[in-house]
């Protein structure tokens, strides 16, 4: 029997998925039904039902009019519940079955290919592909799955670092408070001017990011946001750190579009030594928060932390699928001068590359950078980054006299419009038809 007529006989049951109007309302559900006694997966909603870059909860269809009754005397708000058939892409897939697999490690691939869920103990075997063969078929999977639920366009983004004011003192990062660094501040005029340079290169969304600065109140921050809107009428992303949960309402309400807030690290211990100020419980937190509100929320993991394990970046993977984060940030950690940090070693290329490709592979339709920490690390990088699942370049638009002074970690790279297409076309993708 041929490789495709033996894995099309093994057929694919049909499932029902339910979609929640919110996250809380998604981790009620999961819980409630979990205590119910009906069995659940989450999973990345099927595209084509509800939004992209959200989690949806996938059960046996014997099990749809018990779920429907369950729901029907619950307080659980829901959208619907679908009728789906998982995919099988063994067939598809078949030249990376002929590479030289581990056993252990092809029957997870083989788990992804017919779209079910994995274990936690199941990502950390994919984390630790090693042959030649392991890691081709690691990458070109993620690089199959980016393709078919998101084309081969890459999206540009451009950020503007507005301030490296901070009030934070992150033991990792080269703008903590206790810094010695020159800090600056960019007036309302200078962001407006700095966005319409950006306008001309016909980039359609704006990151406005600094460190944690109170001194851009919500009313200035309402004012930036609304005159970008009325010039340009752009997409906003605002990376301000953590704001009250009233103020991100406001922020939703005059037309911010997306939010991003890094963990950095899922692991309670690794999270209080890097942020001495925060707490892991209030940042999980405001990332629930953003997901109710309506945010598209990004997120992100940092690489080779001092004592992290590839086990803890199993759970980032797996805290990113249920929160149905829609943005993925994954880097290497770089060291920043002046810091507690600035002794330990940089992380990983390689396990940096294996991140963001398991990635791709759990949590399917969501955007992942590659990072500016990638093209920092290494000189292709960015290219690196694309070719395994990275569906995302952010440009540097900060002005040139300013770009110096946010330096997050040493030596950073400064990506442009030149380096980002190169990049892509290197990568074998395509520019977006936006870019002027």
């Amino acid at each position: 029997m041929a490789l495709r007529d033996k894995f099309i006989a093994t057929g694919i049951e049909e499932n029902s998925v339910l979609l929640c109007s919110s996250t809380h309302h998604l981790l009620e559900a999961k819980h409630y039904l979990n205590s119910s006694g009906i069995k659940i997966e989450l999973v990345p909603t099927p595209s084509g039902i509800g939004s992209a870059c959200t989690t949806a909860i996938r059960f046996a269809r014997s099990k749809e009019e018990l779920v429907r009754q369950l729901l029907q005397e619950s307080s659980i708000e829901w959208l619907g519940i679908y009728h789906v058939k998982r995919q099988d892409r063994r067939a598809d897939w078949a030249e990376l079955w002929d590479l030289k697999l581990n056993a252990k490690f092809e029957k997870v691939l083989q788990k992804v290919a017919q779209d079910q869920v994995l274990t936690k103990e199941e990502i950390v075997t994919l984390l630790q592909a090693q042959t030649d063969g392991e890691l081709k078929a690691l990458f070109e999977a993620a690089n199959k799955i980016r393709a078919e639920v998101l084309g081969s366009i890459v999206d540009l983004r451009a950020a503007i670092e507005f301030s490296n004011y901070c009030i934070k003192n992150c033991n990792y990062c080269g703008l903590r408070c206790e810094q010695q660094i020159k800090r600056y501040r960019m007036s309302k005029k200078e962001i407006i001017s700095t966005v319409a340079q950006v306008d001309q290169l016909g980039v359609e969304t704006i990151i406005l990011q600094s460190g944690e600065d109170p001194w851009y109140t919500t009313d200035k921050i309402i004012d930036i946001v609304r005159e970008i809107k009325r010039k340009f009428g752009m997409k906003i992303t605002l990376s301000l750190g953590e704001r009250s949960k009233q103020e991100y309402k406001i922020f939703k309400e005059v037309g911010v579009d997306n939010y991003l807030l890094k963990i950095e690290s899922t692991n309670r211990k690794l999270f209080k030594q890097l942020h001495p100020d925060d707490q892991f419980e209030v940042r999980r937190k405001h990332i629930k928060w953003l997901k109710e509100l309506g945010y598209i929320t990004g997120s992100g993991s940092i690489v080779g932390l001092p004592d992290q394990k590839v086990e803890d970046l199993a759970s980032d993977i797996l805290f990113y699928k249920e929160y149905g984060v829609h943005m993925i940030g994954i880097g290497p950690f770089l060291p920043a001068q002046g810091t507690p940090y600035q002794e330990y070693p940089e992380g990983d290329l390689l396990l940096s590359l294996k991140a963001i490709a398991v990635t791709r592979l759990v949590c399917q339709n969501v955007y992942i950078p590659s990072t500016t920490a990638l093209a920092s690390l290494a000189k292709e990088g960015l290219t690196k980054g694309l070719k395994v699942g990275g569906n995302v370049i952010m440009l540097i638009m900060t002005p040139r006299v300013l770009r110096e002074k946010y330096q997050i970690y040493r030596d950073k790279n400064m990506i442009n419009l030149e380096v980002a297409t190169n990049s892509v076309k290197e990568a074998g993708r395509k520019v977006p038809g936006y870019i002027k």
